[in-house]
Formats: structure tokens, C-alpha cells, sequence
């Protein structure tokens, strides 16, 4: 990875406690952070506005250059592959209303969730999320949210995730192919790779999984999120749980993917130590200037 890295180190806004976009902002500078994947939640609205004031898009701007920090992308998530048309409908109006609002701010990506048949938590798993029905329906989803970004100049990013539809990299690799779309990208996160037998299985491990994801998805990533996982498959602070980060990082070197790293998982009590782990781990790298 280049010198400069760390400057992209990033966390997801919700992080912070606070209404205003201005006071988000400033407490993620503080903790030590040069960029969010920002959610309108933290300017005190819905995460998935119906409408947005003009108001709030320029408060947004000014909060980010006052206090320095960028804006990496906007979450946009919404379950894409509800079984009820309705709310999928819902959410694809709101990714219109969003897809508008990034364009304006100069933020280059919207953040998508591919979404579960689970009716009431859309990152819990279903039974019916690798079924053919759910496949089409996603792939619905996803050519009404190609049509949007296109129309505003932005790029859609969805994740891999294990409860999801799109539950791995080979999942991920089949809908870029299907789609056909440059504008349609990916938020890489390693810690949705890994098993209690992986973790378990130690760093060569891990390595040889990260390393077969990136080969199938390195040209597509965005974004890195940075998240940490223990043995029993709680979700914890990236350094606290047992996935080895320098392999981790190394892969992503490796493969030449060098994007925005975004945090989450945390609460804004753990986020100065977690940016200072994460910023040790990168000044580690062969090449580093950090």
C-alpha cells in the first residue's frame, strides 16, 4: 500500500451520539478520523428520507469542510430483496432522494444493502435467501438502483454479508457479472469471510481466504470495512476479536486495493483506540511512510 494510507481511515458516522451533521463531524475528527460513510441519521432525519431539505444537504457540506472530514459515501441501505414489493418500492424512492443529495455533495458512492427475505430484519438470515425467486427479485432491485445511479453519477456499492442474498465473494462475483455495470461496486469487509474454523485455523488461513476473495473482486472494491470477529461469531472492534489484521491488510496490499478503510462495529468510546490500532497496523506494511 502507498504512503498516505491512513489518510483514508475512516468510520461509519452513527458512531457518534448527536442530531447535527456539524457535531457528528466534529467528534469524528477528534477520535481521529479523516472520513465517514456518513447516514443522514446523524443530521437527525430518517435514513431513508422521503424528502430532503436543501438546507440539510448545504448544513452537510459546511459541517465537512469546517471540521476537515470527508465524506466517503452515503449509506443507502434498504432491503432490496423484501418479499413485500411495496417496501422495496419504498426504498428504492429513498435511494432516489439520496442518489440526489450524493451528487450534489460530491459523494462518489451509495452504500446498498442485497437484503434478505427475512421480513422484519434484513441481516438476518432466511432459508429462502438462495433461492431462484430471491435472485430475480435482487436483481431487480439492483437494475431499478443501477438506473438511479446513473442518472445522478454515482456508484452503488453493495457487501457481502453472510446473512444476506450476496452471502460471499462468489455470490458477488456472479451478480457484477450478471448486472453488467460499471456503476456497481463493492464494500469489501473480511471479517464477513470468516468462520469459527477459519478463525480457528489461524493466520495462513485467513490469508488464503481473503486472498480468494480479493481475486474475484479486487477491481470492483470502493470501500474496506474494518470490523473484527471472535471465535463464537460476535461482531467486536476491529484488534479485539481474532482476526489477524496484518494478514488482512496484507492481502489488501497485495491485491493493490488501496480505498477508503472504514470502521464500524464500535461504540464512540473505543474509536481513538481503534483508529490507533488500525493506523499501527498500516504504518507496518513494506512501503509504509505512516
Amino acid at each position: 500500500m502507498p504512503p498516505g494510507r491512513a489518510t483514508q481511515l475512516g468510520i461509519f458516522a452513527k458512531t457518534f451520539a448527536g442530531a447535527t451533521a456539524e457535531a457528528v463531524l466534529a467528534q469524528t475528527r477528534q477520535a481521529g478520523y479523516a472520513m465517514v460513510q456518513y447516514n443522514m441519521a446523524c443530521s437527525g432525519l430518517s435514513a431513508l428520507p422521503t424528502v430532503l431539505d436543501p438546507r440539510e444537504i448545504n448544513a452537510l457540506r459546511a459541517a465537512s469542510s469546517t471540521t476537515g472530514v470527508a465524506l466517503a459515501a452515503l449509506s443507502a441501505t434498504y432491503n432490496m430483496s423484501h418479499p413485500d414489493a411495496a417496501v422495496r418500492r419504498a426504498g428504492h424512492r429513498a435511494l432516489g432522494v439520496l442518489a440526489a443529495a450524493a451528487q450534489a455533495l460530491n459523494i462518489p458512492v451509495l452504500t446498498l444493502c442485497t437484503g434478505s427475505r427475512n421480513a422484519t430484519d434484513q441481516w438476518a438470515a432466511h432459508p429462502d435467501n438462495s433461492s431462484p425467486e430471491s435472485w430475480r427479485t435482487l436483481l431487480a432491485s439492483m437494475e431499478a438502483a443501477i438506473d438511479v445511479a446513473e442518472r445522478h453519477d454515482v456508484l452503488i456499492a453493495i457487501e457481502p454479508e453472510p446473512a444476506n442474498v450476496v452471502s460471499s465473494a462468489a455470490r458477488a462475483r456472479l451478480l457484477l457479472d450478471e448486472l453488467g455495470s460499471a456503476r456497481v461496486r463493492i464494500v469489501f469487509d473480511g471479517a464477513n469471510l470468516l468462520d469459527a474454523s477459519t478463525l480457528c485455523a489461524g493466520s495462513d488461513a485467513m490469508h488464503r481466504e481473503f486472498l480468494g476473495a480479493l481475486e474475484q473482486l479486487s477491481q470492483q472494491i470502493v470501500l474496506v470495512h474494518a470490523k473484527d470477529r471472535t471465535l463464537d461469531g460476535a461482531v467486536v472492534p476491529a484488534g479485539r476479536g481474532a482476526m489477524d489484521y496484518a494478514v488482512y491488510f496484507d492481502a489488501l496490499a497485495a491485491a493493490r486495493v488501496d480505498v477508503p478503510i472504514i470502521t464500524h462495529g464500535l461504540d464512540a468510546a473505543a474509536a481513538p483506540d481503534v483508529a490507533a490500532f488500525l493506523r499501527e497496523r498500516l504504518s507496518a506494511l513494506p512501503g509504509s511512510a505512516q
